[in-house]
């Protein structure tokens, strides 16, 4: 297969999953933005999830949606910022989780980790079709009024139905 330097975030176009279900923004107390965020796509609230996942291991959240009849599916990315990814999103107008890093320096995302292992901080957020739903404000705001669109992006994810081909 030749070097294809584009993939496309989701390949298949036309898949609907929760383009209509309505989320209410829920906002997070304490360092608990993964909680709050699957929180905010169940309806359930973020004490729910705490102690059933870890918010560094990505498919132990998309266990934690099972019960809802959810799970993740990886969308291929890196660490551009999340600017650049967002109209392949916005296109796909579905439901998703954006994880990123929370310095504008780039370098300290590459840096060698401390004594205690911590390189620098990470958000989640959801995205809902033109909105996103930020557990640190408890807001729904448009996509492209969100300052978290300077930021790298760690992670995305599409929210998909539970037993989907593709997943975690």
């Amino acid at each position: 297969m030749p070097y294809d330097s584009h993939s496309a975030l989701w390949p298949i176009q036309g898949e609907i999953f929760f383009r209509d279900r309505e989320f209410v923004p829920q906002r997070q107390v304490g360092p608990h933005c993964v909680a709050t965020t699957l929180a905010m796509l169940t309806g359930a609230t973020p004490d729910e999830f705490m102690g059933k996942m870890n918010t560094q291991n990505p498919a132990t959240w998309s266990d934690a949606l099972a019960p809802w009849q959810m799970q993740l599916a990886y969308c291929p990315t890196d660490v551009r910022k999340v600017k650049f990814y967002i109209d392949d999103l916005l296109h796909i107008d579905d439901v998703f989780t954006i994880s990123y890093y929370t310095t504008l320096d780039a370098a300290r995302i590459l840096a060698d980790p401390n004594e205690r292992g911590w390189v620098t901080g990470s958000h989640v957020v959801m995205l809902h079709r033109e909105y996103i739903l930020d557990p640190a404000s408890g807001q729904r705001v448009l996509v492209r009024d969100h300052h978290g669109m300077e930021y790298h992006t760690k992670r995305i994810f599409r929210v998909v139905p539970l037993g989907y081909q593709r997943k975690l």
